[in-house]
């Protein structure tokens, strides 16, 4: 099944700072229920595009949300032109691969 919305980049605080995009809840609902029970950290593998960037990763639950969260690597942001607090247009799928 294919997802697409729209969602803000955050950063977590830290030293070690990661970027991310919360999958909005509908679509966070649908995913825990195609995926099923999960062990460890609970996540999913997925397929993304966002502007003409694709690729393989997973989602992870958020525990303050409720929904996943997407890791958005610097290589993506820089070929996408993409900031911290800019809004992007996700195209997400999960997918079958482990």
């Amino acid at each position: 099944m294919d997802y697409q919305f729209a969602s803000e980049l955050w950063e977590t605080s830290g030293f070690a700072s990661w970027v991310f995009l919360t999958v909005p809840n509908p679509v966070s609902e649908d995913i825990r229920e195609l995926s099923g029970p999960r062990a460890g950290f609970g996540s999913v593998r997925v397929e993304v595009r966002i502007g003409s960037s694709r690729w393989r990763t997973s989602v992870f639950p958020d525990a303050k949300s409720g929904c996943y969260v997407l890791p958005v690597k610097k290589a993506i942001r820089s070929a996408e032109g993409l900031e911290v607090g800019d809004g992007v247009v996700v195209e997400l799928s999960p997918s079958d691969e482990s």
